[in-house]
């Protein structure tokens, strides 16, 4: 790459149409951020321009760069981009940018937006999916050879990105992994929406992400020179780098930059008129001179030579490569994952083994590993009781990129972000694991997830009061109604190994959608006698019927179906016809259609009795309850046995609740 014949001046009027693009969308909005886009107008187009490798053309290529705008709310920035280098995105969604049916909503969503990689606004949310994209980069570049993985993941982060907490755990793991094809480029511009950065942070960001385990640089975000410099020799970093860009926020805004004001609101229109002319550009609203759009288009399609020449390396491969490499990608599970699955789900129905259902969810993902290459593991430090680790797996390391298991550390919210851009990025099924109580932390991470509709598995066991000392703190209560409660997430409880193994096959075949596995601690009995038919596929569905014409009905998820199979014997004993319903997935049940849907919750005439070790929000609604045995406050530190006999979650329990309302 040659640098040193960069032309300043037309690389300045380059960036200056993002400039007025962004101040007039946002202008047109009444509602936007326009400084941010206009202090990095010269380094995107410094990048774009000669770094980013990428075809407007073929936005999918498989071995483009990844450009993140983590600073989402810059978005007019990106469309700016995308419009001009030729994406499908025309100028009429720029000019009704934030606007109903357009594709230029607040913040990038990579659903929305052909271009966009991943939905952004959250800060810091960006730049952990960075580290997850780059991760699959490696991954997949030491599986398949860098001839078809050969390419980088840039960031734009700004300060809001790297004061949230996310941003550590983030820097601290590419650190670790030495991902030294990611690169941040920081917008220093020193002013947040309250003023002044200093206002409310001091921290030396270059002495951070170099204690962390980064190389980094500096430069003029103005100087295309110094930018191309900077930019060069972070691709040749040996570690991920980080470039302290500085730059001056709403640049050419006479009155404004480098002020607040540039940043949470439009420049208005006597501002903007004062921009035209300190920038010297003599065009209406979302006018782009030919010229300049003309080279902004070749700039677009500069990547078709490169795109085409990875077409003739991936058409060249030998067939067995290619296979492999065009399932990966595609996202379909194979066959012979799911055949996997089911024959150990018979052979636990089989020996109806007691077990906790994280070592059952261990045991699923044990039987599924070798058939489904795709499946990247890891945990937050928390292997052992995860039951994640697969005998035989390796560590996904710098030197061992081909590994298959991820050590996270003590990260989860920057464990689930970083999944998120490995589902993003394509070739890559993540799981990770960690205690449910813990999904608090990850939760920001797991909604994005859902908005997105990224595959990713969340593995969360100690799922209940179940867990017993370790006490309140580390007891979850709530978190099953929480979870529930995100749009587009699947939630599992399984009762045995059974339902584990169906639990996990569903949550794969979600390829729109993520999944969380809430798991036991505790033994639970084997319960399930046939697996011939994926039953939890269905939500929930009847695992023991009544003796006679039921008067009851027991509705259960995960270790408390057992208790309402206990019940259920004790009420058949007393004459009362009970049956049992195991209801592993709320979310997919309310996908059934109505005549199994009523089969299920039965008729108008029975007692319908919820039992779960969680508070009840969201049970009566499932299920048309008359009552519920649960929780209604926190835990308490005991064993678990004691526990649950103290908060009154036993059989007889469920048993006196039915015997009362039949009587009343």
């Amino acid at each position: 790459m040659e640098n040193a014949s960069i032309d300043g001046a037309a690389t300045r009027r380059l960036a200056n149409a993002i400039r007025a693009l962004s101040m007039d969308g946002v202008e047109a909005a009444k509602s936007g951020h326009p400084g941010m886009p206009m202090g990095m107008a010269d380094a995107a187009t410094v990048l774009y321009s000669r770094f980013l490798k990428f075809d407007a053309t073929d936005p999918s290529w498989p071995d483009r760069d990844r450009f993140i705008l983590s600073a989402g709310h810059g978005s007019m920035l990106l469309y700016s981009l995308l419009y001009l280098t030729g994406y499908n995105l025309p100028l009429e969604d720029l000019k009704h940018f934030r606007r109903l049916g357009f594709k230029t909503p607040g913040h990038p969503e990579n659903f929305v937006t052909e271009g966009v990689e991943t939905t952004t606004g959250p800060l810091g949310q960006g730049l952990a999916n960075g580290v997850g994209m780059a991760l699959a980069e490696r991954h997949l570049s030491a599986r398949f050879g860098a001839d078809l993985v050969d390419h980088r993941t840039w960031v734009i982060a700004g300060d809001g990105c790297l004061m949230e907490g996310i941003s550590h755990e983030a820097i601290a793991l590419a650190g670790r992994q030495k991902l030294n094809k990611l690169v941040v480029i920081w917008d220093n511009n020193s002013i947040s929406i309250d003023g002044p950065v200093s206002l409310s942070d001091i921290t030396d960001q270059k002495a951070r992400f170099a204690a962390c385990g980064w190389n980094t640089f500096a430069c003029d975000g103005h100087d295309a020179a110094d930018l191309a410099r900077v930019f060069e020799a972070a691709t040749k970093s040996d570690k991920p780098a980080f470039i302290d860009c500085k730059t001056i926020i709403g640049f050419g805004a006479p009155k404004k930059e480098g002020t607040r004001h540039a940043h949470g609101e439009p420049l208005g229109a006597e501002e903007i008129a004062a921009a035209r002319k300190a920038l010297d550009w003599n065009y209406g609203p979302f006018e782009i001179p030919d010229d300049l759009l003309s080279t902004w288009r070749a700039i677009g399609s500069r990547g078709g030579a490169a795109r085409k020449a990875w077409e003739g390396r991936l058409a060249g491969a030998d067939q067995a490569k290619r296979d492999a490499f065009e399932a990966a990608l595609s996202g379909e599970i194979p066959e012979a994952a799911i055949v996997a699955l089911h024959d150990h789900a018979k052979k636990m129905a089989e020996t109806k083994a007691a077990m906790a259902t994280r070592a059952s969810s261990g045991a699923a993902i044990e039987a599924v590993f070798e058939a489904l290459p795709e499946l990247l593991g890891g945990s937050a430090d928390l292997t052992p009781s995860n039951n994640t680790l697969v005998k035989g797996a390796t560590d996904l390391t710098s030197e061992n990129p081909g590994g298959r298991y991820v050590r996270y550390g003590i990260r989860e919210h920057g464990m689930a972000a970083a999944m998120n851009g490995m589902a993003l990025h394509g070739g890559i099924i993540p799981y990770g694991g960690t205690f449910m109580c813990f999904s608090d932390y990850s939760r920001p991470a797991v909604r994005l997830a859902a908005l997105m509709g990224a595959r990713v598995i969340h593995v969360f066991t100690h799922d209940s009061i179940g867990l017993g000392e370790d006490g309140p703190t580390h007891q979850p209560v709530e978190h099953l109604a929480a979870l529930r409660a995100i749009p587009n997430l699947y939630v599992f409880r399984p009762a045995d190994a059974v339902e584990a193994a169906e639990c996990w096959a569903a949550a794969l075949l979600l390829d729109d959608a993520p999944s969380a596995l809430a798991l036991s601690r505790q033994s639970t009995p084997g319960l399930r006698a046939s697996a011939d038919e994926n039953l939890s596929v269905r939500g929930a569905y009847e695992l023991l019927p009544a003796d006679g014409e039921a008067r009851v009905a027991l509705f259960a998820t995960g270790t408390e179906v057992a208790l309402a199979v206990q019940a259920r014997e004790a009420l058949q004993a007393k004459g009362i016809p009970t049956r049992v319903v195991s209801a592993p997935c709320f979310e997919l049940f309310e996908l059934q259609d109505e005549d199994y849907q009523e089969s299920v919750c039965g008729s108008d005439e029975e007692l319908k009795i919820g039992v779960e070790a969680a508070i009840a929000q969201g049970w009566f609604e499932a299920f048309g309850l008359d009552a519920f045995v649960g929780m209604t406050g926190f835990g308490a530190s005991a064993p678990g046995k004691d526990v649950y006999e103290h908060f009154n979650l036993t059989a007889d329990a469920i048993v006196e609740t039915a015997e009362a309302l039949l009587e009343s």
